[in-house]
C-alpha cells in the first residue's frame, strides 16, 4: 500500500517540514494579531481534522448498521479517536492563542467551551465502548451514539460560536470577522491543511491496520486454544 511506501513517508515529512519553515519564516503575520496569528497555520488544520475524523466515523458507523459488518466498526472507532486527539490539539493550540490574545488561557468562550463539549461528547463514546463486553452490541452501541453524537459537531463548530458574542480573534481582524491573507500566508495556510489532511490519512490507516491485526492475531489464538 502507498501510504507504507518509504519514498511517501520522506515525502510527507519534507512537505510538513516545508510547512512549519513556511509558518516561521516565508509567510507574514496577519495585520491585527502579528506573531501570535503563525499558530493559525496549526490550529485551523487540527480543528478541520477533528471534524473530518467525526464525519468519518458516523459515515462507517452509518456503513455498519447497514452491512453489519466489522470493519467498519474498526473505521468508526479508529477515526473516533484520531478525531478527539486533533480536538485536544485543537484545544491547546486555541488556548495558546488565547493567552496572546486574551491574556489567559481560558475564558469559556463560545469556541473554547463549544470544543470542550464535544470533547466530553466523545469521551462519552470510548467510556461506552469500554463499557460494554459483547464486540456485536458494542459496535451496535456504539454505532447509534456515533450518528448521534456527529449530529452536534455542526451545531458546535460552525453555529454556536456564530450564534453568540465571540472574543475570538475572527472580528478583531476586519469588520466581517474574517481574517484577510495575503498570497505568501495563503499558499502556507493551504499546504498546511493539504499536509495535515495526507497525515491525518496516514495516521488512520495504519490505525485501522493496527486494529485488524489485533483482531487476526485473536482470532488465530482462539482457533489454536
Amino acid at each position: 500500500m502507498i501510504y507504507n511506501k518509504s519514498w511517501w513517508k520522506w515525502s510527507l515529512g519534507i512537505w510538513m517540514s516545508l510547512v512549519i519553515v513556511g509558518a516561521f519564516i516565508y509567510a507574514p503575520a496577519a495585520k491585527g494579531l502579528g506573531e501570535t496569528s503563525r499558530i493559525l497555520f496549526f490550529h485551523v488544520p487540527t480543528a478541520w481534522l477533528a471534524t473530518l475524523a467525526f464525519l468519518i466515523s458516523a459515515i462507517s458507523s452509518i456503513q455498519y448498521l447497514r452491512k453489519q459488518d466489522v470493519k467498519f466498526d474498526i473505521w468508526a472507532s479508529s477515526a473516533a479517536q484520531i478525531g478527539i486527539i486533533f480536538a485536544a490539539l485543537a484545544t491547546v493550540t486555541g488556548s495558546i492563542w488565547a493567552k496572546k490574545i486574551w491574556q489567559s488561557y481560558w475564558n469559556w468562550d463560545p469556541r473554547e467551551t463549544s470544543i470542550f463539549i464535544l470533547l466530553l461528547i466523545y469521551a462519552a463514546y470510548f467510556a461506552l465502548r469500554s463499557a460494554i463486553d459483547v464486540e456485536e452490541q458494542k459496535a451496535k452501541l456504539s454505532a447509534v451514539y456515533s450518528i448521534i453524537a456527529f449530529i452536534t459537531v455542526p451545531f458546535f463548530i460552525f453555529i454556536i460560536p456564530r450564534v453568540y458574542e465571540s472574543l475570538h480573534p475572527d472580528p478583531l481582524i476586519n469588520p466581517e470577522g474574517e481574517i484577510k491573507m495575503d498570497g505568501r500566508m495563503l499558499q502556507v495556510f493551504l499546504s498546511s491543511l493539504a499536509g495535515f489532511t495526507v497525515l491525518f490519512y496516514w495516521i488512520l490507516r495504519i490505525k485501522v491496520d493496527a486494529v485488524k491485526l489485533k483482531l487476526h492475531l485473536q482470532q488465530q489464538n482462539l482457533k489454536k486454544s
